[in-house]
């Protein structure tokens, strides 16, 4: 299977693969995510570290019952050959309707066919009040095209 844009990436392809990934985060469909990534791949997300798309399937299936609402923006921070780094924030809330804002970085490295072979994922989450939040397009779905990335927001 190909994952197109390939590596080497451009500083297109590479803002390309983070709007794809973001899109595909949105969606909340843990199977649609895990298709990015090879069969073996290995990631850190937090304090968890783990193997193989079975196990992302059972990650972020997790994740999304815990996470209401979640609504992701991925910017390119740098990138190298196979290599991809971005930032990101999301807002979600739990069960009792307290809002979070998450903030994180990402590494990627990618297999010659575009599939993402490692994610290390390194993650804040700040406590908000729901007048505070940023991310108000529908849920599930991705980012309108109307609704600006990070660009320079320190926080």
């Amino acid at each position: 299977m190909s994952r197109p844009p390939l590596p080497p990436f451009t500083r297109e392809t590479a803002a390309q693969k983070a709007r794809m990934a973001e899109d595909a985060w949105n969606s909340r469909d843990p199977v649609r995510v895990s298709l990015a990534y090879t069969e073996d791949s290995r990631w850190r997300n937090r304090a968890e570290v783990f193997q193989g798309r079975e196990a992302i399937i059972a990650f972020l299936t997790r994740k999304w019952e815990k996470e209401h609402a979640y609504r992701l923006i991925k910017d390119l921070w740098a990138f190298d050959e196979n290599r991809i780094a971005v930032r990101f924030q999301y807002e979600w809330h739990d069960a009792a309707g307290q809002w979070y804002r998450s903030y994180g970085n990402e590494q990627w490295e990618f297999d010659e066919h575009g599939l993402m072979r490692r994610r290390e994922a390194s993650i804040n989450d700040i406590a908000i009040a729901e007048k505070d939040r940023r991310f108000h397009w529908a849920a599930p779905g991705p980012r309108p095209a109307d609704v600006p990335g990070l660009g320079t927001d320190p926080f």
